[in-house]
């Protein structure tokens, strides 16, 4: 009887945590279509001249995270959270050099609701600074609400889902999470509706 591709996973990432740097090439190929499927959902919300693609994000993400040294990952679910920060990153330092570039361009980048950003299939722009800027802040009200935040927007996670990987029941990571998208929601649109 085979392994599962989860149990393929898993004892790969166990490999590389134990340092076996050849294990990355036999990850790759496990997670490739999840970690660009997210990579896709993130770039639908970006503005339609947007420089990088999908398949470049997650090259990138791997790259880093598997090239930064040994590192532990807790199964398949905590690797895909976990690259989906690296592609977080990757997208606000981007958004960042192209600020930097237009140095008050103004103008292209439009504020949307947090609903808005996950609905599927919006073609409009988020303003991944602010809404950087805006989970940093959080983190420092409350660390588990801006993971759980980070976890369903970035890495495109069920609740249920992002409280397994945060080590919570899932009542308290729905309640969490209601706290946290409304908090985020009036720091994104300077709103208290």
């Amino acid at each position: 009887m085979s392994a599962s591709p989860q149990q393929d996973v898993t004892q790969i990432l166990g490999q590389l945590a134990a340092g076996d740097s050849s294990a990355a090439g036999q990850l790759m190929p496990l997670v490739y279509d999840e970690l660009r499927a997210l990579a896709a959902y993130y770039m639908r919300a970006e503005r339609p001249d947007h420089t990088l693609q999908p398949t470049a994000i997650v090259n990138e993400a791997y790259l880093r995270l598997v090239g930064s040294g040994p590192l532990a990952f807790n199964g398949r679910q905590h690797f895909i959270a976990v690259a989906a920060q690296a592609m977080r990153r990757l997208l606000v330092n981007h958004a960042r050099d192209r600020r930097a570039q237009k140095r008050g361009g103004g103008g292209q980048w439009e504020r949307i609701t947090l609903d808005e950003a996950f609905a599927v299939g919006r073609e409009q722009v988020i303003d991944l600074i602010d809404l950087n800027d805006a989970l940093e802040a959080l983190a420092e009200l409350n660390q588990r609400q801006a993971r759980l935040s980070e976890l369903r927007f970035f890495g495109g996670l069920e609740v249920s889902e992002a409280a397994e990987i945060l080590g919570i029941a899932s009542t308290t990571a729905k309640r969490d999470w209601t706290v946290a998208r409304a908090w985020l929601t009036r720091r994104l649109t300077g709103s208290d509706s």
